[in-house]
């Protein structure tokens, strides 16, 4: 196992108890090395389909692309323009990168005992050797730091993939991609292993900002014009080919709600149809979602790729963020979401079929014990993700551990998922899934409710053989 830095303690996320302290130490050292399994993220392909390729600049690593960063700052009243976050309308932003890095590191604070805060400490200190901590004062001595090791080759993306003990990373690409950069990757002679992942919200949603745009696109990646229902469902069925064709094995949808709705050819074509003349409803789209998540399960039957739903998420939440920069700024909300009748049309015909695979993702963790551990328990097609976004933290993985293991099993649940587009924190978002697993394992050893020999197996499944396994990796 790596050296710990003297600035993150050998210990955190365990027990204070002694006892449990002592096994979660012992049952995460034998996990803490093993390969990241990564079956879903937000990783640019671009990154590692050159070799040369960069990170840039220290901002452009840590602060730019990332709306975990950038939201808390915002919410101290920090402009994003002063982060260098471009507008829609390209309108003055901050283009000085050791200024926004100087706002950073006088906001770091903000970030202290947070998941940002232990994410942004393992990569600083971890991955990039960093052994003072962030402030105002040290700002730009760190910044310097960083930006001359960022230009060294052995801090270019594919040499840290290889670094982080990477067995496969697995990106979120449209359902229109063509896919250059993953098969630049392939075609490189590199050996790492980046797999596309199917992603339809942009022309099955309705509601989707710039949908007809959307629809375009992918009639252009087909060939032909899609003016019907059934011709978008076969314009999908022969996407998820050419993703398999390219090492996909898995899809993703992400829903306000997992509303499912079997909706008969006539219902869908006449909805289809309001789409294309721009007089569908907020009701017309909810239900066409809920058909093509049925149609999604279908397909995902006959082809073997394994579904995953997101739900539970109000997204663009502050208009005026959206009409500025765009969507996804950190404006994105939990909400309420209801499982139990909403994906009962769904399960209905597929779930008790031993073919599909759906892996159920929530932002509203109110549901783990009420509604997703006991479905989830129960239907042989659902599996139950790790917790998500605002969950995905020591303290939000812990009361995962709590509420669902007991009514779900852990062989019902998917493993650990990084979900993540900022690639340098991969490997701190694994460890803390890690060291909150084996805590979490050592508490059951110390009740009796497990063996050592248990606790270990568990502990290499959790860490990464339960996602190999769910996502056919």
């Amino acid at each position: 196992m790596a050296p710990q830095s003297p600035l993150l303690s050998p210990d955190r996320f365990f027990s204070p108890d002694p006892a449990q302290r002592r096994l979660a130490r012992e049952l995460y050292e034998r996990i803490a090395d093993l390969p990241i399994v990564s079956p879903h993220g937000h990783v640019d392909p671009a990154l590692l389909a050159d070799e040369h390729a960069t990170f840039g600049t220290p901002a452009e690593l840590f602060i730019i692309p990332d709306h975990y960063v950038f939201r808390m700052l915002y919410s101290q009243g920090v402009p994003l323009e002063a982060l260098g976050i471009p507008r829609r309308d390209g309108g003055p932003v901050e283009t000085d990168h050791r200024k926004i890095w100087q706002v950073f590191a006088e906001h770091f604070y903000l970030f202290r005992g947070t998941p940002s805060g232990v994410w942004l400490a393992h990569e600083l200190y971890e991955v990039f050797g960093i052994r003072q901590k962030l402030t105002g004062e040290t700002a730009q001595a760190i910044y310097d730091e960083l930006a001359d090791k960022l230009a060294r080759p052995e801090y270019r993306p594919r040499a840290l993939f290889d670094r982080f003990n990477i067995e496969v990373l697995c990106t979120t690409d449209a359902a229109d991609d063509a896919l250059v950069h993953h098969k630049a990757i392939r075609e490189s002679g590199w050996k790492g292993v980046v797999r596309p992942t199917f992603r339809p919200d942009a022309v099955i949603n309705l509601g989707t900002a710039g949908w007809r745009t959307h629809l375009d696109k992918l009639s252009a990646a087909v060939g032909r014009e899609i003016t019907t229902a059934k011709a978008l469902i076969a314009a999908l069925e022969e996407r998820r080919a050419y993703f398999k064709q390219m090492g996909a094995t898995s899809t993703d949808s992400g829903v306000e709600t997992p509303y499912t709705e079997a909706l008969s050819d006539a219902e869908a074509e006449a909805i289809f149809a309001r789409a294309l003349a721009g007089t569908a409803t907020t009701d017309d789209a909810r239900r066409f979602t809920g058909h093509m998540l049925i149609e999604m399960a279908r397909m995902s039957v006959e082809d073997g790729l394994v579904m995953q739903l997101h739900a539970g998420c109000y997204r663009n939440h502050n208009p005026l963020v959206f009409e500025r920069f765009g969507a996804d700024k950190g404006a994105d909300i939990p909400i309420v979401t209801e499982w139990v009748h909403n994906l009962k049309p769904l399960l209905d015909r597929f779930g008790n079929d031993p073919r599909l695979t759906l892996v159920l993702f929530t932002m509203d963790e109110s549901g783990y014990t009420r509604e997703l551990a006991p479905l989830v328990g129960h239907y042989p097609a659902l599996r139950l993700g790790p917790p998500w976004w605002f969950l995905d933290s020591p303290n939000g993985i812990a009361r995962y551990f709590d509420q669902v293991m007991e009514t779900a099993g852990l062989y019902n649940t998917a493993g650990f998922v990084d979900d993540t587009r900022a690639f340098a924190s991969i490997p701190a978002r694994h460890d803390v899934w890690r060291r909150v697993s084996g805590n979490w394992l050592a508490g059951l050893v110390l009740r009796g409710l497990i063996d050592m020999d248990d606790a270990n197996e568990m502990a290499h499944d959790m860490a990464n053989n339960l996602a190999r396994r769910t996502f056919n990796l």
